[in-house]
C-alpha cells in the first residue's frame, strides 16, 4: 500500500499513517472501510468523504461502534499506539485518507 505514502506523505503524522495503512490492508483498502462504516448507519458520512464535495466529521465514539473494541484493541497492538488514542486518530484522519484516496469521488476499482 504504498500509494497510501504518496497520497498522505506530510498530511499527517507518521503514527496516523502507520495506523491507517494497518487498519485499510486488514479491512479491504478503501473499499472495504467504507463498506464497514456503511453498516452502523454512517453511510452518508463515509460517502461524503469519496465525493468530490466536503467531508463530513465522525466522532471517536462512531468510529468505536463501527469498529468494535476488539478490532480498537487489535489496532493498537499492531501498530503500538494506546488503545484511547486509536479511535481519536481514526476520526480524524481516516476521511482526509479516503478522501485523497478517491480524488475523482468514486471508489477505485482495485488498489494495489
Amino acid at each position: 500500500m504504498g500509494w497510501l505514502q504518496g497520497i498522505l506523505g506530510g498530511v499527517i503524522g507518521a503514527e496516523a499513517l502507520s495506523l491507517i495503512k494497518e487498519y485499510l490492508e486488514k479491512h479491504g483498502g478503501v473499499e472495504g472501510a467504507v463498506a464497514e462504516f456503511d453498516k452502523p448507519g454512517l453511510g452518508e458520512k463515509v460517502k461524503s468523504w469519496v465525493s468530490t464535495g466536503p467531508n463530513l466529521p465522525i466522532t471517536s465514539e462512531e468510529i468505536q461502534k463501527a469498529l468494535g473494541s476488539e478490532r480498537v484493541k487489535a489496532l493498537a497492538a499492531k501498530v503500538g499506539i494506546p488503545i484511547d488514542k486509536v479511535a481519536e486518530l481514526l476520526a480524524k484522519n481516516l476521511p482526509i485518507a479516503i478522501d485523497k484516496a478517491t480524488p475523482e469521488g468514486k471508489l477505485p476499482t482495485q488498489q494495489g
